[in-house]
Order: structure tokens, then sequence, then C-alpha cells
């Protein structure tokens, strides 16, 4: 195993030995030990009760975080006309249609995330191969006529969008370590609660099997899921 640097390992001390536990001591943790001289993010990972290598125990969709992510994101929209205009209106950074597919094909990424309406579905196609998952997707809800909403929810950082990996976990940023451990804790029920709406009917037994949280540069802490599921619920 790798020697872990000494800003980690004083971090490590400050946690405290592994054990699930309460969100707010969790999170409290979480901001004790965080020592970087930028605004960590705070982030969690979840791993679900599904197997993803079966469609119908896919995990994905949106929700929107109430405080936001404290990220500042780059959104490219496609669109023509109106839905341009509202695009430009609403704080896209890029709006274009066959001119920013040519674009993006010549290999510019200045995105974060990518926004189209349904019209434009046919001419941003091409991109398939090359974009893979960071295509717009309907089931990301970033394609859509809203444009405008959408484009205004992902630069607020309240818009985010959670996708289970292969091994079955949900990786997220719910807030900066700056943020109140309130804060931190809304936006972490608000996540939670749009994963129990999004169960798969296929999945069976414990559904939240373990949820970590941690700082960008600090160690993990587990907490209690039965705890962190009950607070959602309540939401």
């Amino acid at each position: 195993m790798a020697d872990r640097g000494k800003r980690y390992t004083e971090a490590a001390g400050k946690i405290g030995e592994s054990m699930a536990t309460e969100v707010v001591d969790a999170l409290t943790r979480v901001k004790e030990s965080a020592s970087a001289k930028f605004d960590e993010t705070v982030d969690v990972a979840i791993r679900l009760g599904v197997d993803p290598r079966h469609g119908d125990q896919m995990v994905r969709g949106t929700t929107s975080l109430p405080h936001g992510t404290g990220k500042v994101r780059r959104v490219a929209v496609f669109a023509k006309g109106e839905k341009a205009q509202q695009a430009t209106d609403a704080g896209a950074d890029v709006v274009g249609a066959e001119d920013l597919v040519a674009q993006i094909q010549g290999g510019w990424r200045e995105f974060d995330i990518l926004v189209a309406t349904p019209d434009m579905m046919p001419i941003v196609g091409k991109l398939g191969r090359t974009l893979g998952p960071r295509m717009p997707n309907p089931k990301a809800g970033t394609v859509t006529m809203e444009v405008d909403k959408v484009i205004r929810d992902i630069k607020s950082a309240a818009r985010v969008e959670y996708r289970v990996d292969k091994a079955g976990i949900i990786h997220m940023a719910i807030g900066k370590v700056s943020f109140t451990v309130e804060q931190l804790t809304e936006n972490l029920a608000a996540l939670i609660g749009a994963l129990l709406k999004a169960r798969p009917t296929a999945a069976k037994g414990r559904y939240l099997k373990n949820i970590y949280v941690s700082s960008t540069m600090g160690p993990s802490v587990e907490m209690d899921a039965a705890k962190v599921q009950a607070i959602a619920e309540k939401v």
C-alpha cells in the first residue's frame, strides 16, 4: 500500500476509526478534517443493491439539490430560432446547431454539459460515438424544450445527474466544505430521496447498502445508511 501524505494522515486521525455514523456527525467530521487551501468538494459514494449489468436494474436520472453543489458548469446547447435565443438569455456558454456539431467533431470540448431540443437530435446523433455518455439524453433531462429552465438549473448547480456505475455505486458531489452541515444534510437528503424514487422494481433486498462521504483531499466516513434513508423519507 502506498504511503499516505502527512495532511491525509492528520485528517484521518481527526476522523477516527471507520464505522457507520450519524449523518450530522459524519458531515461534521468531514468538514473538520478538510485542510486544503481551496474550498474542497464534499462527495458521497452510495453503493446500491442493484446489478447494472441488467438493463432493468439501471439507476439513472436527475434531481435538484436545494443548495446546489457550489460548482460552476459550462453549458453548450443545440438549438435554433426562438429556443436558441432562450438558451442564450438563460446563460448558456455556447449555442449552435450544425456549426456546433462540426466544432465538437473537430475536437472542441470546452463544456461540462450538453443540452439539446428534441428537433436537434437527428444532427446531434452524429456525435454518439464521439461523446458516448456525454450525449444529451432524455432520461437525464438534457433533451428538452424547456432549455431556459434546464440551463438555469444547471448554471445554479442545483440540477445534478446521477448514474450508477458498473460496480453499483453512485458518485456525487453534494456541496463544498464551506457549506453548513445543515445545507449538506439537505442536499444529501434530496439526492437519497431521488434514488429511492428511482429504485428499480427488479432490485431485491437491501437497496441502500453503504454510504460514504469525504472531502476532495480527505479520508472517507461511512454513514449509517438507515439513518440517511430516514432523513430522506421525511423530506
